[in-house]
Parts: C-alpha cells; structure tokens; sequence
C-alpha cells in the first residue's frame, strides 16, 4: 500500500505532538531534593517543622510528601568547627558540646581517612586530598543529616546489625554517653568524662545514636581533615543545610609545639632539632608549610566575604578564646543564634583554670589553665625554630596578628604578648 506525502507529514506531526505531550507531563511536577539513602530525611535537613509538615493521603513520608521549604519551618543549625590538629579545636567542639539541644560529634572524617588513605605520602598529597574531600563531603552532609548509618562504610570492622565499639572519640560527644544511647548513666550525669563513657557503656548502637541526633534541634561537627574553607563551598550553599562555619586558627609557632610534644613519632626530626639546635638535613618541611600555606588560602578566602558565606563564617582565633573563654563564647553562640544554657557555662569555669601542663595520659583533654597555655609554646621551642616558622609562614602571622620575635630573650620574655589585639567580626 502507498501513502501519500500529506499522509507521511501528517504521521510525522502526530508524532511529534504525542512525544510533546508525554515530556510535558513527565517534567510538570517540581524537581524535589532528597538526601539518600533516608528519604524519610527529606526537607529541612532532616528538620521537621512546627507544626508539622502536612503529608499527603496515603501519608507515605518520602519526598513527594513533603514541601521543599515552608515559611513556617523551623530548621537545625549546622555547627562546623573548621580547624587544624593541636589547635585548640576540642576546647571548642566541647563549648558546643556542652548544650543540651547539640548534637556533636569528634572528628568523624578520622574514619575516612582511615579507611581511604591510610598512609598519605607528601608525593601524593595532591592526589590524596582530593579523594579525601569528596567523601568527607559526602559524609558530613549525611551526618547533618542524622545519618549515621552512612558513618558504617568507614568504620573498619564494618559494624555488625548497626552495632559497633570503633567508632573514634565516642566518649567525646555527651549524646552518645546518655539515654537513650547509653543506659549507665542517668539523667542527671550532665559531666561524664570520656574514659567513663567508654568503660561503662556498652557497645554503640547506630540506630539509638540516630534517634538520639533527630531529638537534638542541632548538629554540631568538629574536623580537622579539611584544609580550608573553599573545599567546602558545595556544602556550605547547599540549601537543604543551614550551615555556620567557625574556623578555629592558632598561631602556627603554637601548633609546631603542641605537635612535636603530641605526635612523638611523626615530629621525632623536629625534636632533634629542639635538643641538639641543628636542623637536620631530611627535615619534612611540609609538616609546617602545608600548614601555614591552608590557613592563608582559607582566612583570605574567608575575610574577603564572598557572597556563599554570608552569614555563615565567623573566625576565632585560639588565644582570644583562651585569654576570655566566657566572653568569647557568648560571641560564638550569638553568631550562631543560640542561647546559651548553664551547662556552658559551668563547663567553662570548670575546664580554663587546671594546670597548664596536661599529662601525657590526657593530651587530647580540656582541663588546663587557658590563658597560660595560649602561649606556653614559647618556653619550649628553641630560639632557631621560632626564627625559621617565622619566615615560612610571615604572612599567615602578620595576618592573624601574630608578633614576630626578634631575639631569644624576647621569645622568653612572657610579660610581652605575642598576639595583636585585633577584632574578627563575624560575616553577617
């Protein structure tokens, strides 16, 4: 049979006009965002709101059933502690820590570092770092989430039925020390320590610790795996998140310090270094300068106020903390747009006026006298390390208003303050 070129045109058309149609109604009904794998999760970072989001007939609870956003929602605040080892970010993590409305977690990208780059070698910092950060980004959104089910794939052995006594620092969050989570202590054991938590409770539960964190209205991260602000840009704009970073920097003598008492091994040269006054030849310079290099990037990118941080970045350095704790604190949380509660507050005169000289048993702990300890660093290190930190990280210092040294009776001299009084207001 033949058809006619009308008839061929005709088909043609009828073609085009059903394909048309059937786009149409695929694409009609708004794009939604939901976190995997916790649909359940789907809104305002998990947040329900007050009242509560209307669900539909069948009552379902994914993401069909909920609005993206709602005028009337009430959202967590995202806490994220951006830091650097030794430089006073567990002091911070547990002024947050402290409030009965956080849930905090220490240093969860420890699992993804272990787990992914076990090892990481100067050669392949580069190629390192970038695999390190698009996991941890990855993690951290989870765990705004409250998904700590997301958590297991790197804790190593993998957890057993969502069970498991790995998990790093556990005895450092207050939720995961309490009820539900932990039934060995009660309601009003607010100052459990850390070594109590771990001997008396029993093995975590991934499911409780997730109940735990959905009955918190906030969720406050500390991580010092993450070099600097702009790695986390994709993160900080992400509009199921209502992120606030606060980047917690340290005078780069102090954390060269702090370092080479804590990580023996790994700062074994720079102590031979200290004790003989001769640098040693295979010196890792890297140890120092990658260190100074991340905080200039970071802070530049930070202070420069680019729009994706507008009121969500906000800078402290350790020793303004350290010299008026309370005062500095109450900075933080308004920042934050939190109250304070007493809990805070007892923590901090509890926890700034011990020894400066913490054991070596309690090297990651809090207790010690702040305000001595901010610049401790100087009766330690030799006059030659000084002089050289100086000169690798002149800018970063002069920056942050950190006072350089000139000679070896003035870094001894600790009736003058090596740190400027400068104000970092916060990006509003």
């Amino acid at each position: 049979m033949h058809c006619s070129w009308k008839a061929v045109i005709l088909l043609a058309l009828a073609s085009i006009a059903i394909q048309y149609t059937a786009i149409r109604t695929l694409t009609s009904k708004p794009f939604q965002l939901c976190p995997l794998p916790s649909p359940q999760n789907c809104g305002l970072g998990g947040q329900e709101t007050e009242p509560p989001f209307e669900r539909g007939a069948a009552g379902g609870g994914g993401c069909d059933d909920y609005p993206y956003f709602s005028i009337n929602a009430t959202r967590k605040t995202h806490i994220l502690i951006l830091a650097t080892t030794r430089s006073g970010s567990s002091f911070v993590g547990q002024l947050l820590n402290q409030h009965q409305e956080v849930f905090y977690l220490f240093e969860p990208l420890y699992h993804v570092q272990a787990t992914l780059i076990p090892r990481m070698s100067h050669s392949r910092y580069a190629t390192d770092r970038r695999v390190m950060l698009g996991a941890s980004r990855d993690l951290l959104r989870s765990l705004y989430d409250c998904d700590l089910y997301f958590l297991e794939s790197y804790i190593k052995p993998t957890p057993t039925n969502h069970t498991t006594d790995k998990l790093f620092r556990r005895g450092a969050s207050r939720a995961l020390c309490q009820q539900p989570v932990c039934d060995a202590f009660g309601p009003t054991d607010v100052n459990v320590e850390e070594g109590d938590c771990v001997k008396k409770c029993a093995t975590l539960n991934m499911t409780l610790a997730t109940e735990a964190c959905r009955e918190k209205r906030h969720v406050a991260l500390k991580i010092v795996r993450v070099p600097e602000i702009g790695d986390l840009r994709a993160l900080v704009e992400d509009p199921r998140l209502n992120i606030k970073v606060i980047q917690l920097v340290r005078d780069p003598r102090g954390i060269l310090s702090s370092r080479i008492e804590t990580f023996r091994d790994t700062y074994r040269l720079w102590r031979i270094w200290r004790a003989t006054g001769r640098r040693p030849y295979n010196l890792e310079l890297a140890q120092l300068t990658v260190v100074c290099e991340d905080f200039l990037s970071s802070i530049s990118t930070g202070l420069s106020h680019p729009y994706w941080l507008k009121g969500k970045y906000m800078l402290v350095r350790y020793e303004d903390l350290a010299r008026n704790p309370l005062l500095k604190t109450k900075e933080i949380y308004d920042f934050l747009g939190l109250p304070m509660d007493k809990n805070v507050e007892d923590w901090i005169h509890a926890n700034t006026r011990g020894s400066n000289e913490p054991s070596a048993k309690h090297k990651f702990g809090t207790v010690r006298d702040s305000a001595a300890n901010a610049e401790s660093w100087r009766l330690k290190l030799s006059y030659d390390m000084v002089e050289y930190t100086q000169t690798v990280c002149q800018k970063v210092l002069h920056q942050l208003g950190y006072k350089a040294v000139k000679s070896a009776e003035e870094l001894k001299n600790m009736s003058l303050s090596l740190v400027q009084d400068k104000t970092f207001v916060p990006f509003l």
